[in-house]
């Protein structure tokens, strides 16, 4: 029989939406990174939740309790993001142990509450019980977004320009930082900071779903090479990335240096950057790009294409074919 190991998270999740086929052309359920609603004429309502495990998602001693909050709420609102969505509101369930004392709830609700008013994402309610050993958190926040301008996993064509909002592999190095016991130092202590405390990228979300060109859209939470692939599942394509495209830090360049790191590894497979990977026109990229340069002061990444070989990923570096001995991130597979 197959084990959950085996069947890994994507697997599960497949097998679950089985038992839930959403009948209505009006909504969509599993598979994407928001759950779609009907809400209005002009709006469909986005809903989406994620949970956080201590020793799981956090450690508890690495961690602040205001980055915890602060966090809590972010790795939500970049699924917002990646539908091109606003967000509106937020509710948070969360289980105690007896270990967490008052001030600690007090500081998590502090970051919580900073997000929550950078973000006008209100929280409206949830709830509270006791937890017997871990620190268990799960948020699902709600959002809204036009119904001409979402963005789903399944729009890449073939001949797409597959892009990124931000640099990769900063959240991947303070993992790696926290897990080693690299000395904390200037350096160490910015990728720590990139883990615990990621940006969402809500106004580049939004702005790029309302361009001409924009076809399909996800937030990188797994890491790069898993994230492409739900794209290329459910869009039915395969893909071409060059791992010397991807868009890296000064900061992680430096830590090449200085720790002999591999950060093509890092910036391919780490996760938990939360910017967006998109698919985008070749025929409407320069134009795209030009403006998104000038509001964001950057370019929107280009770091492969899209493929008609559906499910096929190749990887290059400096324009030679190779393989990793890694992947992105998997609950189950990495138990």
């Amino acid at each position: 029989m197959t084990t959950l190991r085996e069947l890994g998270e994507f697997g599960l999740i497949k097998r679950i939406a089985e038992y839930f086929p959403v009948q209505s052309e009006n909504m969509s359920g599993i598979g994407d990174d928001c759950a779609i609603l009907p809400f209005n004429d002009k709006e469909n309502m986005l809903v989406t939740t994620d949970m956080l495990i201590e020793n799981r998602h956090f450690l508890l001693d690495k961690i602040t309790p205001y980055e915890l909050g602060y966090k809590s709420l972010s790795v939500n609102l970049s699924d917002i993001a990646a539908m091109g969505g606003t967000p509106v509101g937020a509710f948070l369930s969360i289980g105690i142990p007896s270990k967490i004392d008052l001030l600690f709830i007090d500081r998590f609700f502090e970051g919580l509450k900073f997000l929550s008013g950078k973000t006008h994402t209100l929280l409206l309610g949830g709830d509270t019980t006791g937890s017997p050993d871990n620190l268990v958190i799960n948020i699902a926040v709600i959002g809204k977004a036009e119904k001409d301008y979402i963005k789903r996993r399944s729009s890449a064509k073939p001949g797409d320009i597959v892009c990124v909002t931000g640099n990769l592999g900063d959240s991947a190095a303070g993992l790696k930082v926290l897990l080693e016991n690299v000395p904390y130092t200037k350096l160490t202590k910015y990728f720590i900071r990139q883990h615990h405390m990621p940006r969402p990228h809500l106004k580049e979300g939004q702005w790029l779903s309302k361009q001409d060109g924009i076809r399909a859209m996800i937030d990188i939470s797994d890491g790069v090479e898993s994230d492409i692939h739900r794209i290329m599942e459910s869009s039915l394509v395969g893909a071409q990335l060059e791992m010397d495209k991807l868009p890296v830090s000064k900061e992680l360049n430096l830590a090449q240096q200085q720790f002999s790191w591999n950060i093509w590894e890092i910036a391919l497979n780490g996760g938990e950057d939360y910017c967006l990977m998109t698919t985008v026109d070749p025929l409407k990229y320069e134009n795209i790009n030009e403006t998104y340069l000038k509001i964001f002061h950057h370019p929107l990444y280009k770091i492969g294409t899209i493929t008609g070989h559906t499910g096929k990923l190749e990887l290059y570096l400096n324009g030679r074919k190779i393989t990793t001995e890694k992947h992105g991130f998997d609950h189950f597979k990495n138990m």
